[in-house]
């Protein structure tokens, strides 16, 4: 059956979350995108998910990113057991709304196992392209040119500042980031500000690790719209590797050890992909979502 969490609910489910393994090469639904959602408050991300259980333990999480958009991860041992997943179609499908409302819809389902295959062949078809880009943190991270804080109190306005002149029509607010630093995800995440040689900053980019020893997300990286051009974001994102690579080498201190870490971001984006590839970012085979015509 699925299930729309309570509040008290979610510090379980994301830490249940954190602890599955995922393949970095197809940048699935990550612990560090509850994370990321949580700016909109704790009962906004729990009124944003739909939760499975098989015998009283977590199975599936959706996260309705958007009210047509559904972002999947499933339980390792559960992506290839076929009933399980047929069941799972039936509540996508479900004409009472429990998971998606009627009319055109898209799911990501970046995993192994039949699902795609099953949607495929209810109808739904494959869109555009997003790319994955992965770095290998089980060596050494080059140094960054940019000087590289940690986002506290006293940087705040720089990060919000750097945001928003990186994302036209952002609304990420002081309030919305002190929510995300209050959420259970963020136990196990950095925000980074990176400063040019004018102490300007110029770049910002929050990383989120997953399981000991699994891999880490960047979400969101963006540069100064007025700073483009000079190589920061290669340094921003070169500044996350190694943030994610030093909790590797802490993890018997904090158990936040990671082994990749990875961005996605749309095919046609190749401003955004070429700065990835220049941090040492490998770029992976495509990924599409699965989306259901009106």
């Amino acid at each position: 059956m699925v299930l729309t969490p309570d509040v008290e609910s979610l510090a379980a489910i994301v830490e249940e979350v954190r602890g599955w393994d995922v393949d970095p090469d197809l940048a699935p639904l990550h612990v560090g995108d509850l994370g990321w959602n949580q700016q909109f408050g704790a009962a906004a991300l729990a009124a944003a998910l739909r939760v499975w259980h098989v015998d009283d333990r977590l199975a599936a999480v959706g996260l309705l990113d958007e009210p047509d958009l559904l972002r999947l991860t499933v339980a390792p041992e559960l992506r290839e057991d076929e009933d399980f997943v047929r069941g799972f179609v039936a509540d996508l499908e479900a004409e009472d709304g429990r998971v998606l409302p009627a009319g055109e819809v898209a799911v990501e389902a970046r995993f192994a196992g039949p699902l795609h295959e099953l949607l495929l062949a209810r109808g739904w078809a494959y869109d555009e392209p997003w790319t994955p880009l992965v770095r290998d943190l089980s060596q050494e991270v080059p140094e960054t040119r940019l000087r590289v804080e940690d986002v506290d109190p006293d940087r705040l306005d720089d990060r919000l500042a750097v945001h928003h002149a990186a994302f036209d029509r952002s609304t990420f607010t002081a309030e919305r980031w002190r929510a995300l630093a209050q959420g259970p995800a963020y136990a196990h995440a950095r925000s980074l500000v990176g400063y040019d040689d004018r102490h300007v900053a110029v770049a910002m980019v929050t990383v989120w690790a997953g399981r000991p020893g699994g891999p880490g997300e960047l979400e969101p990286m963006g540069v100064h719209r007025d700073h483009r051009g000079r190589g920061h974001g290669r340094e921003i994102c070169l500044a996350a590797a190694a943030a994610l690579r030093a909790v590797a080498a802490a993890a018997a201190l904090r158990a936040m050890g990671s082994s990749h870490a990875f961005v996605s971001t749309p095919s046609g984006n190749v401003g955004g992909v070429a700065t990835y590839r220049a941090a040492g970012y490998d770029e992976k085979p495509q990924v599409r979502d699965l989306r259901r015509r009106a």
